[in-house]
């Protein structure tokens, strides 16, 4: 269990600090950034990489909406649920803080330290509606790619590219709505270094992914599983 807590705490941190950081650091860089298309291909590396790099330890959940999603769905113990839970938003705030010091390491303020919003956060304006309803369905078919690919009688070998793949086509359609969740300790990590209005809405980054992340575990199970 200590192998699994652990793969998990460095797989989100390798997350939030490949994905956020490339979003903080790189995508508006002066003349050579590497823009959505670049922080949307990173935030897909990161679980790329980790899925078969530690993802035979633990699963490389590294989201706590996909360990809600997969314990819905029968593919994983309850019990390893909250420690899984503690080791990912461990793991991305170590990470935040990290790119925090990186961030600030040139007199530079963190801004908005690409932390997820709505309203007047959201990069593209777009409403608390449009908000939710863009995190509950991204991270629907986020697990919906899971579930299929990990499962026995899908193709062996190729989920993790599967997956990776499918995290940074999310990022595509959703980061001028919200920034881009579908994942509590991602969002949990930004929001509190951004403070004031991300930890005010927080909730939704929260609530919206683990919602959909379940309703995709249960409509797996009973529509797709074997038995």
């Amino acid at each position: 269990m200590t192998k699994k807590l652990v793969a998990e705490l460095i797989g989100t941190f390798w997350l939030v600090l490949g994905g956020c950081g490339s979003a903080v650091l790189a995508a508006a860089f002066p003349n050579v950034g590497i823009g959505l298309l670049g922080v949307a291909l990173a935030f897909g590396l990161t679980v790329l990489t980790i899925a078969y790099s530690l993802g035979h330890i633990s699963g490389a959940h590294l989201n706590p909406a996909v360990s809600f999603g997969l314990w819905i769905g029968g593919r994983f113990s309850g019990k390893e649920l909250l420690p899984y839970i503690a080791a990912q938003i461990t793991g991305a705030i170590l990470a935040a803080t990290v790119l925090f010091v990186i961030t600030t390491g040139n007199g530079s303020e963190i801004g908005n330290f690409a932390a997820n919003g709505y309203g007047e956060h959201s990069p593209g304006g777009y409403s608390m509606i449009a908000a939710l309803v863009c995190e509950f369905v991204m991270t629907f078919m986020f697990l919906i790619v899971i579930l299929g690919t990990t499962d026995h009688r899908a193709p062996k070998g190729f989920a993790g590219i599967a997956i990776g793949l499918a995290l940074t086509l999310i990022h595509l359609i959703s980061i001028p709505v919200t920034n881009t969740s579908v994942n509590p300790a991602r969002s949990i990590s930004q929001a509190l270094f951004a403070g004031d209005w991300a930890i005010g809405q927080l909730w939704l980054f929260i609530l919206a992914p683990i919602a959909g992340a379940c309703v995709a575990g249960l409509l797996y199970k009973f529509f797709f599983n074997e038995k």
